[in-house]
């Protein structure tokens, strides 16, 4: 990270210990205009806020730091609780890792294991439960240091009116600009949140394909494109790297390789323990997704490259290899939002989009390819 932000480094760090003051959904026009869904939860006496730029995309404004009251006892959890404490969430029993001589009823203050504060609540389970059940509600958190609101839990969420996605994941299938009619693949679909908007932008007209090796992922993917609405779109269990030599008839008019990444940009993060050899290893990974893209995608289509991360090895490096060793070229990308990729990418580093944490609360990059 140093050798992309330099002396500002521990600036970006900090910035992404805080969860990201917006939190955006996109409204899923296939089943209810935006104006619809902002008016069904101000009726609950929620406030969405319409997102100029982007139609489908509104948002709510996330609450805090919130003050934290500061309990004589405190219960350790692990990163992914911790992160999720921190916006809200409740303490489970398998997120908790040190909980000594707790009882239910207790006031505690739960730290991770840097012993960062990120939140407080009571204890509902006692520690010999927590130890022996390994399941359940552990604590119920009453004050946590930001608050988010939890609309994965209401009827319009079940009803497949909205899908909850960061404002970059709006704008990477945007740029794509799928259409009606078309042949689209989704390299890397699971859970489905790029895949839906595809078909949505789509209309339910054309072919979507949404590949994942994994097959607990595809059937992610398959629960929330029924859920919303998504009938154009057909599902495959296999390792997208080879699909130029295991589905040599299957050809694109343009191709998402959204592959997996550190995941450094996403916030809030309160640690990393990522090394730099893991990081390389990841941009080969990712290099080998979209070599197989540009192998299944017509002349003249297109292929967008979008990570949730901010290493220079699996953004710029990765698009250069893009560049360099598959032929592509680089293109324009609309809506552009963000801000320009780095100076070493060379003189078309302005078409690639970078977004700072310290401005959008969150770490992404995105290219766009044009194939010869």
């Amino acid at each position: 990270m140093k050798q992309v932000y330099g002396d500002e480094v521990m600036e970006v760090v900090q910035s992404l210990k805080i969860p990201s003051r917006r939190q955006f959904l996109r409204v899923n026009t296939l089943k209810i205009t935006p104006e619809g869904l902002v008016n069904a939860f101000l009726s609950q006496g929620i406030e969405l806020h319409r997102f100029d730029q982007i139609c489908e995309a509104v948002f709510t404004h996330v609450e805090g730091p919130l003050a934290v009251p500061v309990a004589q006892k405190r219960i350790v959890v692990d990163k992914f609780t911790a992160e999720s404490v921190l916006q809200g969430a409740h303490v489970y029993a398998p997120g908790v890792l040190k909980c000594s001589r707790l009882k239910r009823g207790d006031y505690v203050t739960v730290t991770d294991v840097h012993s960062q504060v990120v939140g407080a609540g009571v204890m509902r389970m006692s520690e010999t439960e927590i130890l022996t059940l390994r399941r359940g509600l552990a604590v119920e958190v009453t004050s946590p240091m930001y608050r988010a609101l939890s609309l994965r839990e209401t009827e319009e969420y079940e009803q497949g009116l909205f899908y909850p996605q960061s404002l970059p994941a709006i704008v990477t299938s945007r740029i794509l600009a799928p259409s009606p009619g078309e042949t689209i693949i989704d390299m890397n679909c699971s859970p489905g949140g790029k895949l839906s908007h595809i078909s949505q932008l789509m209309q339910n007209a054309g072919r979507v394909v949404g590949v994942d090796r994994n097959m607990k992922k595809i059937e992610i993917a398959r629960r929330n494109i029924q859920r919303l609405g998504c009938t154009n779109v057909t599902l495959i269990s296999h390792d997208a790297r080879y699909l130029d030599v295991d589905y040599p008839s299957l050809r694109a008019d343009k191709c998402l390789v959204d592959p997996p990444c550190s995941a450094l940009g996403l916030s809030p993060k309160l640690y990393v323990d990522l090394s730099e050899s893991s990081i390389k290893n990841l941009a080969d990974y990712q290099k080998q997704f979209l070599n197989a893209a540009s192998r299944i995608t017509k002349s003249g289509g297109r292929i967008v490259y979008s990570v949730c991360t901010i290493t220079e090895q699996e953004c710029e490096e990765v698009a250069r290899f893009g560049v360099e060793e598959l032929g592509l070229e680089i293109a324009e990308q609309k809506p552009y939002l963000g801000v320009v990729g780095l100076k070493s990418f060379g003189a078309e580093a302005s078409l690639l989009q970078r977004f700072d944490p310290r401005k959008h609360g969150i770490g992404y990059f995105i290219a766009h390819f044009r194939k010869r």
